[in-house]
């Protein structure tokens, strides 16, 4: 009689079983990392020690898994050159376009706001603990117990982990509530305009008092380039977004611009053929524009990209930039 050697069809189970929790875990590397393409390594990552474990002696699975990304994610932080690569002022989150499900889950509204751009920007402020805890509960829903279980803490020092957490974050960032999508859409759309014209009193009056704006210099400078009064922020969109010859060439071409929503907020993206070329979100709270965000580093921009070109954009606000 032959043996029948059933490996070949287990390795496809349980690869199968990894592949269906695959955007789970991406979505939870996400928040811990701030970047897709860190979060994308470190679950592959996970599924090399998926493949090499005892599956048999696993009991739950999913718990396995969420414990391994998040313990990769968490030497991910610690290392060195992540120390380097994220120091104050020199690092801003990679932007999703919506609908990317690398964002999930996004049923809650502090599910929602944990992937926004201003809350992944604040949790470098967190330890890397800190981090995690606030991730597991606030987006996840995890109990302090299984937290304890994943960190291998005890249940309260995760509760203390999450009140440091919450008590920083609320602390710095700005609270307005969810946003109509349709009012954000608007205010962006006159922020656009008004840059486009040249109206410096226009563009003030649609920021906040203590707007910021934030720009990675295309990725050319060594530390972010930050603007902290509506006046100096309006001056530099009026030059910012006015077309040049030397912005075009920097560009590659003849961008258009589209509006679209990245990490559940309103964004320009300037768009050459079927690549995204720059990105500009903005925070808008109680009807202004808090801050304003500006990514244009080629590297961040790979995914948004991929996204991108899936989607079916809506008539471009600018035809030819």
């Amino acid at each position: 009689m032959f043996r029948v050697d059933n490996s070949a069809a287990t390795d496809r189970f349980d690869t199968s079983r990894f592949e269906a929790g695959r955007n789970r875990l991406a979505s939870l590397a996400y928040r811990l990392l701030g970047s897709a393409t860190d979060a994308e390594d470190a679950v592959q990552e996970a599924f090399l020690h998926w493949q090499a474990a005892d599956r048999q002696r696993i009991k739950v699975p999913e718990a396995w898994l969420t414990k391994v990304v998040t313990n990769l994610c968490l030497d991910r932080l610690r290392s060195a050159q992540a120390r380097r690569e994220r120091t104050v002022g020199a690092w801003l989150p990679e932007p999703l376009l919506d609908g990317d499900p690398m964002l999930g889950p996004a049923d809650t509204f502090e599910q929602r706001e944990s992937v926004s751009l201003a809350v992944l920007t604040l949790m470098e402020r967190l330890s890397p603990f800190e981090r995690a805890v606030y991730v597991l509960r606030e987006a996840f829903s995890y109990s302090h117990a299984e937290i304890a279980e994943i960190l291998g803490i005890t249940e309260s020092a995760s509760q203390q982990h999450l009140h440091r957490a919450r008590r920083r974050i609320t602390a710095a960032r700005r609270r307005g509530g969810e946003v109509d999508p349709a009012s954000a859409r608007r205010i962006v759309e006159e922020f656009l305009a008004a840059a486009s014209s040249g109206r410096t009193e226009r563009l003030v009056a649609l920021l906040t008092d203590d707007a910021t704006a934030i720009s990675d210099g295309a990725g050319l400078a060594k530390t972010l380039l930050r603007y902290d009064t509506p006046q100096r922020i309006a001056a530099i969109a009026r030059a910012g977004f006015k077309p040049t010859p030397a912005k075009r060439r920097l560009a590659g071409g003849t961008p258009a611009v589209h509006y679209a929503l990245v990490n559940g907020a309103p964004a320009i993206l300037f768009v050459l053929g079927d690549q995204v070329v720059g990105a500009v979100t903005f925070d808008v709270t109680n009807g202004r524009i808090a801050t304003v965000r500006g990514i244009a580093a080629p590297t961040r921009l790979v995914r948004l990209t991929e996204a991108w070109r899936q989607h079916e954009p809506d008539t471009p606000l600018i035809t030819r930039w």
